[in-house]
C-alpha cells in the first residue's frame, strides 16, 4: 500500500471511528428515552439494565452506519480540498479515483460485515431483547404495576389511576379483574378506593390491601330465561386483602429462551422458507374458499373432461330459471326471495370477512418480504453513501462539523424518509415490497452518479451561470445597453 493510500485511509478511518461512537451514543440515549417507563421503578440492578440496552444496540446499526459513513466521507474529503492537498494531487496526475481506491475497498468489506451483521447478530438480539422485555416484569412483580394500564399478575389483571408513596406502593383508582377457575374469561370485578401493596423479597405472597371497594360477579343460572332475575352479585368492603402467590412467577428466569418467530428474528433462509410457506398457505385458502363459495351460490365447478354443454341446453335451463317463479304462489315467491337475499348477505359478509383475512396475510408477506430485502439494502447503503459524500466534500471543499454536517443530515433524512414511506406503501400493496424497500437507494444513485462525474471533472455543485444566463438575455433585451 503506498503512502497516499495509507494517508487517506488513516484519516477517514480516524474521523469514521469518531463520528460513528458520537452517533451511537445519541442513538442509545434515544432508545434509553423511549423505554425509560421499562427501566424506571422496577428495582433492576445494573446488570439487567446494561443486559436490556445491550439488546437494544444492534438494531441502531443500520440507521448508524450509513450515517457514520455520509459524515465521515464529506469531513475528510472536505479537509483534503480545503488544504489544497486534493490540488496538490491533481497536480502530480492523481485523480480522484486514484485518492478513493483504498476507500472503495474499505468500504466494501464493511458492506460485507454491515450484511453478516443484518442476518445474523440483528436477528439473535431483537429475539434477545423481546423476550428480555417480557420477562422484566415477571422478574420484579411487586413494582411491575405500572399506571393507567392494566398489568397481569397471577390470576389477577390490575389497573391503577395513580401511585405514590416512596416506593410507588401506595395505589389509588384501583380496577382488578380475577380471572375464572373455569378459563370462561372474567367474571369478577374489584374496584377499590384506594390501597396498599405489599411484597417481601424473602416472600413467594404479592399483598394487596384494598380500602372501601366493591365486588361485582356474574352469575350464570342454570336456565337462561333466569338471567334477567339475577344479572350479577354486588357486595361493599370497608377494607380486604388479597394474596396473590407468586411462586411460580419469581422462578422465571429473564435469559429463558421463549422463541417468537417474527420477521425481525430470521435470517436470510429462515426468511425465504417462511415466506414459502405463507405462499402456500395462501394459495391454498384462496382456492379453498372460491371452491365453497362457488358450491355455496350454486356454480358448477368446472369438469376435467373436454365435453362442452349444447348451446340448445344452456338456452333452455335459462328459460327455465328466469320463468321458475310463476310456478309457486305470491307467498311462497316472498319466502323465496326472502331466503335468496339472506343467503346473498350471507356471502357478501364471508365475502368480506375472508377478503380481511387475506389482505392481513398478504401484508404479513409483504413485511417479510421488506425484512428480506433490508438486510441487502443496509450493505448497498454503505456504498451509496460513501459515493455521495465523498464526491459532495471535494466539492465543497469544507471540513469540520460544519457545512459537512447540514449537507449529511440532509441527505441522510431524505435517503431515511424515501425509506419508510416505501416500505408503508409496500405494506399495504401501493407497490412492491421489491421496490418499497430499495426505493430510497434507487432515487438517490442517480446522485452519486451526478456528484462522483462533478466532482471528477471539477466542476461545482450548482453552476450560477446556467441559472441567471436566461434571466440576464431577458434583461438585456428589455432594456439594452445605450452605444
Amino acid at each position: 500500500m503506498k503512502i497516499l493510500d495509507k494517508y487517506v485511509l488513516k484519516t477517514f478511518l480516524i474521523t469514521f471511528a469518531t463520528v460513528f461512537v458520537i452517533l451511537f451514543f445519541i442513538f442509545i440515549l434515544q432508545t434509553v428515552w423511549l423505554f425509560i417507563t421499562e427501566l424506571a421503578g422496577k428495582d433492576l440492578d445494573v446488570l439487567m439494565i446494561f443486559k436490556f440496552l445491550m439488546f437494544s444496540m444492534p438494531r441502531i446499526i443500520p440507521l448508524v452506519l450509513p450515517l457514520s459513513i455520509l459524515l465521515a466521507s464529506i469531513m475528510t474529503f472536505g479537509n483534503l480540498a480545503e488544504n489544497y492537498e486534493f490540488a496538490a494531487m491533481k497536480s502530480s496526475g492523481i485523480s480522484l479515483q486514484r485518492t478513493m481506491r483504498s476507500l472503495i475497498i474499505f468500504i466494501f468489506f464493511l458492506s460485507i460485515v454491515a450484511f453478516l451483521f443484518a442476518n445474523n447478530v440483528i436477528p439473535y438480539a431483537e429475539y434477545k431483547f423481546m423476550n428480555f422485555r417480557r420477562n422484566i416484569a415477571q422478574v420484579k412483580p411487586a413494582l411491575a404495576i405500572a399506571e393507567g394500564q392494566f398489568n397481569t399478575v397471577g390470576i389477577y389483571t390490575i389497573k391503577v389511576n395513580k401511585k405514590s408513596g416512596e416506593n410507588g406502593n401506595i395505589l389509588t383508582g384501583i380496577t382488578i379483574h380475577k380471572k375464572s377457575n373455569i378459563g370462561d374469561g372474567s367474571r369478577t370485578v374489584i374496584k377499590a378506593k384506594d390501597g396498599e401493596l405489599i411484597s417481601n423479597e424473602q416472600s413467594n405472597i404479592l399483598q394487596l390491601v384494598l380500602n372501601n371497594g366493591y365486588y361485582y360477579e356474574d352469575v350464570i343460572p342454570k336456565k337462561y330465561e333466569d338471567r334477567k332475575k339475577m344479572p350479577f352479585i354486588k357486595s361493599a368492603f370497608q377494607k380486604d386483602i388479597i394474596n396473590i402467590d407468586l411462586s411460580k412467577l419469581n422462578s422465571v428466569n429473564p435469559e429463558e429462551q421463549d422463541k417468537t418467530d417474527t420477521k425481525n428474528m430470521l435470517d436470510v433462509s429462515e426468511l425465504r422458507y417462511t415466506l414459502d410457506s405463507l405462499h402456500k398457505d395462501l394459495k391454498t385458502e384462496i382456492v379453498t374458499f372460491s371452491e365453497n363459495i362457488n358450491q355455496k351460490v350454486g356454480i358448477p365447478v368446472q369438469s376435467k373432461s373436454k365435453k362442452s354443454v349444447p348451446k340448445k341446453l344452456l338456452i333452455k335451463n335459462a328459460k327455465v330459471q328466469k320463468d321458475v317463479l310463476a310456478y309457486y304462489t305470491i307467498d311462497e315467491k316472498s319466502s323465496i326471495l326472502k331466503n335468496a337475499m339472506s343467503t346473498n348477505d350471507n356471502t357478501l359478509l364471508s365475502i368480506n370477512a375472508t377478503k380481511t383475512n387475506l389482505d392481513f396475510k398478504q401484508k404479513d408477506i409483504n413485511n417479510h418480504e421488506i425484512a428480506l430485502y433490508e438486510k441487502f439494502v443496509i450493505a448497498f447503503a454503505c456504498y451509496l453513501m460513501f459515493f455521495i459524500g465523498a464526491p459532495l466534500g471535494a466539492i465543497i471543499r469544507k471540513g469540520g462539523l460544519g457545512l459537512p454536517i447540514v449537507f449529511a443530515v440532509l441527505i441522510f433524512i431524505s435517503f431515511h424518509f424515501i425509506n419508510t414511506f416505501g416500505k408503508r406503501v409496500a405494506q399495504e400493496n401501493g407497490m412492491t415490497p421489491f421496490m418499497g424497500a430499495w426505493m430510497s437507494s434507487f432515487i438517490l444513485t442517480p446522485l452519486a452518479v451526478l456528484l462522483t462525474y462533478r466532482a471528477t471533472n471539477d466542476i461545482g455543485l450548482i453552476n450560477i451561470d446556467v441559472i441567471f444566463a436566461p434571466f440576464q438575455k431577458l434583461f438585456q433585451k428589455i432594456f439594452p445597453s445605450k452605444k
